[in-house]
């Protein structure tokens, strides 16, 4: 008796503990939606790959240019917040950009050529396999002057609160060890510990991808869905750059992260700056930094704020959120046109996947009458997380960064960061934004960039309630 009075109150223990984990008040910074800015400048870039008639692939790309030449240009401060930075290739095979050793060239070379600059790299903890691992580029940084801030995860509520719930209760104060690897790192080079797997299961993460420096008199910011990633430089991929206040407002999002995860980086020395404004001709755009579940409410209010004429278009690498698809389900009854691109969910990093959640998602919204259609991927994968809305009358909306349209991504447990920018049609960052998506849905000037749904359909009710037990239970890796 005595020893079920023991399970009995361990499972007891680890069903409390998962509870507080799901319920515990988040940290400063987290959820945050900045006032809306007029914007001075603003820019939307993409990475794209595409195949033409006879199959030979092209790789058009921007973005990490554009973050190497705001690096170079920077002489006060960079912050730089990053999911993935790092070579590991997993099972993949391939010729890759080595962005995470260029980006690491870029940093250390302009804190050699400016010692008083700050640098600061965010960095989630899958980087170094959970403290299992040192990589060579981060010790790098360090040995530069750079400030490497890896995330307290610990600080965030559970996505996986099963096995949160029994980690907390046993196993956190456990830590790790870079030195006493004995198992096979599955997604590099290096032996690493169970600790590093175990503590993986947790499946929380920094998913943010962000810059933000000064540019002479100004500040810049950057928002995107791309990662310093060997594996992953040939995705597609968006982006928007921008200058002025709310540039300001993505930092103050940062600083906060980089101090509860132990960085110690003290006031934010942008605080108080005078932000750059915008000339009097100009105001034809506005734009919000959001932040987690802020920016479930801006897309379900981008969505349900539609009606007849209007138009929705998103590019997605995952949609599973039972909310935002509940809502276009209603938006698509009130008459609104929705075109959906995503991703097949097959390609991961030389490993094929069953096309859990999208094809699920997609059977679901194609039966209630969404037009949908497929990245056409082979190896990379699509992406982006964007919401494009034309509306009938009035300003066209954009919101897209690093969050997917996931529980995990949108309520409040990983750390994310997007943008929503209010602006006419005719804005140049606007129309490309429309122009890449119609270039995607339409395969123009002989370039294959989608492919039909009946490529990917997938009836299946076995996978469907599969995709719907893991959504709800965060037993999943999306």
């Amino acid at each position: 008796m005595m020893w079920w009075g023991l399970v009995f109150a361990f499972v007891v223990g680890c069903l409390t503990m998962a509870v507080y984990q799901t319920q515990k008040s988040l940290p400063p910074g987290v959820g945050v939606a900045s006032p809306m800015r007029e914007v001075v400048s603003v820019e939307f870039l993409y990475d794209e790959t595409y195949r033409d008639d006879r199959g030979r692939v092209t790789f058009d790309q921007s973005i990490f240019d554009e973050v190497l030449a705001l690096i170079d240009r920077a002489e006060r401060l960079i912050v730089i917040d990053m999911f993935l930075f790092n070579d590991f290739a997993g099972a993949a095979q391939g010729d890759y950009r080595p962005l995470s050793a260029e980006l690491t060239d870029a940093l250390i070379h302009r804190k050699r050529a400016i010692p008083d600059i700050d640098i600061i790299v965010i960095t989630d903890p899958i980087n170094t396999l959970y403290g299992g691992l040192v990589p060579d580029h981060f010790a790098a940084l360090r040995d530069a002057g750079v400030t490497l801030v890896t995330t307290d995860l610990s600080r965030l509520r559970a996505s996986n609160p099963v096995w949160s719930g029994l980690w907390h209760l046993c196993c956190v104060w456990l830590g790790n060890s870079a030195t006493d690897g004995w198992l096979p790192n599955l997604l590099g080079p290096g032996k690493v510990t169970l600790r590093s797997y175990l503590e993986m299961l947790n499946l929380r993460a920094n998913h943010r991808k962000t810059l933000v420096a000064d540019h002479g008199e100004s500040w810049v910011g950057l928002v995107t869905s791309m990662n310093p990633h060997d594996a992953s430089s040939r995705h597609t991929n968006t982006a928007l750059r921008f200058s002025g206040a709310a540039a300001l407002d993505l930092l103050d999002t940062e600083w906060p992260v980089a101090n509860w995860s132990g960085g110690d980086v003290g006031d934010n020395p942008a605080r108080h700056v005078q932000p750059e404004q915008a000339a009097l001709g100009e105001r034809t755009a506005r734009m919000q930094i959001l932040t987690e579940g802020r920016i479930r409410d801006a897309l379900l209010a981008a969505i349900e704020g539609t009606g007849k004429g209007d138009r929705l278009d998103m590019t997605l690498f995952y949609l599973s959120h039972r909310p935002t698809v509940k809502a276009l389900i209603r938006a698509q009854r009130r008459g609104v046109s929705i075109r959906l691109l995503l991703d097949p969910n097959r390609d991961a990093f030389g490993l094929e996947k069953n096309g859990i959640p999208n094809r699920q998602v997609a059977h679901e919204l194609r039966q209630a009458g969404i037009a949908v259609r497929w990245c056409a991927t082979d190896g990379e994968q699509c992406h982006p997380k964007m919401l494009m809305k034309t509306p009938a009358a009035g300003p066209s909306e954009l919101i897209m960064g690093s969050a997917n349209v996931t529980r995990r991504n949108l309520d409040d447990l990983n750390l994310e960061t997007s943008v929503r920018l209010l602006a006419d049609a005719r804005l140049p960052a606007m129309d490309t934004a429309s122009a890449f998506f119609e270039r995607h849905w339409h395969n123009r000037r002989g370039r294959r960039y989608s492919v039909a749904y009946n490529t990917f359909a997938d009836p299946s009710r076995w996978r469907y309630w599969q995709y719907r037990f893991m959504e709800a239970t965060g037993f999943s890796t999306f």
